[in-house]
Order: C-alpha cells, then structure tokens, then sequence
C-alpha cells in the first residue's frame, strides 16, 4: 500500500530530485558532495576547510577529503589564508570556476525539464509555498 501522507509525497519528490541530480552530475564526473562543495565556494568565495565543512554540514575530516579529491582534480588549491598565514584558504582555480558553472547550467535545466510538467500557476505557488516552509 503506497503510502500518501504529504511528508511521504515531499520526501518521495526530494528522493527523485537527487537521483536526477546524481545523474546529472555523472557525465561531468562530479559526485553531489564535489558540486556541492563547488557550488559553496562559488557563491561564498574562498574560505578556510572548516568553514566548508560547516557550509556542506559535514565533519572537518570529510571536507578534508573533498577538498583533497577536488585538488587532486584541479578543481581548487590551498593558499595561506592573508589574515593568518598559519591558516589555509580552500579557492577554485579557473577548471573549478568552469567546472560550476557547467553544474548550475544542468541543474537549471533539469530543473526545467522536472518541474515542466507543472502550469505556471502551480509553479509559482509550490515556490511560494516551499519558501514559506524554508523560512
């Protein structure tokens, strides 16, 4: 018996929004913890692997190992943080930036393709109502 209660129906809707994101990301070689990480250092700019780790609601060592695997990739590079040359800042490098920018691009339009089976009308109300709920 399918289960129809409207936290089963959100939770069923999130589950098929990540598994179209994990697609998404396979043909840039990205997992979702690596273009999550991208997307944070996109929109915040370089910061130390602490503060990542707080965005991303991970554990220092995680993000140590994204970060790693990120390098290793190209992807981003450490430098010493100016404010406390002690300190490491995480930043993109030029493929990273790129590499973001091609992940908000399929997103966006995966978003589209999902969310096209829904009237503009029913669109701006789900976001009105997600927001309420976010907030």
């Amino acid at each position: 018996m399918e289960d129809n209660t409207l936290s089963e129906l959100f939770w069923g809707v999130a589950r098929r929004l990540r598994h179209l994101s994990r697609e998404t990301l396979e043909p840039l070689h990205v997992s979702p913890s690596h273009g999550r990480a991208l997307a944070v250092l996109m929109r915040h700019g370089p910061m130390r692997p602490g503060a990542l780790a707080e965005h991303l609601r991970i554990a220092a060592r995680s993000a140590t190992e994204v970060v790693d695997d990120l390098e290793r990739r190209g992807l981003v590079e450490r430098g010493p943080d100016p404010g406390d040359r002690r300190a490491t800042l995480v930043s993109l490098t030029a493929a990273g930036r790129a590499t973001g920018e091609r992940i908000k691009a399929a997103r966006y339009a995966e978003s589209e393709r999902f969310f096209a089976a829904l009237s503009a009308a029913d669109r701006a109300e789900l976001t009105r109502i997600l927001r309420k709920l976010r907030d």
